[in-house]
């Protein structure tokens, strides 16, 4: 049986719970030849998807913040404040960040 997720094709196999044999019958036209190849259980597959789609969130959160940075435009009056607001976007982006990372917070390398 072959599933699809994400345009990849999966194939169901049996694997022995004793020694780890891994088999997929398939019948045979007569002009096969064995080949190594790499599995990866289904559930580490759909894991790191999963990761990669929580990683891709975080930088569009990041870049979204780094495009708003680029378009300030502050006046000539304004610009401490505009600084500041956009300091204190930062952090709380950073600070979320380091949250889904399970990092340390950035503030602690603040001048």
């Amino acid at each position: 049986m072959t599933h699809e997720t994400s345009g990849s094709p999966f194939i169901q196999a049996w694997r022995c719970v004793g020694c780890g044999r891994i088999e997929a019958s398939r019948p045979c036209v007569g002009v096969c030849q064995d080949r190594k190849i790499l599995l990866v259980d289904i559930e580490d597959h759909e894991r790191v998807l999963r990761e990669a789609e929580r990683l891709h969130q975080r930088i569009d959160a990041l870049r979204m913040l780094l495009a708003r940075f680029t378009r300030a435009r502050p006046r000539s009056e304004g610009w401490a404040d505009s600084w500041e607001q956009l300091q204190t976007q930062a952090r709380k982006a950073l600070d979320a960040d380091a949250r889904m990372e399970g990092a340390a917070s950035p503030a602690a390398f603040d001048d």
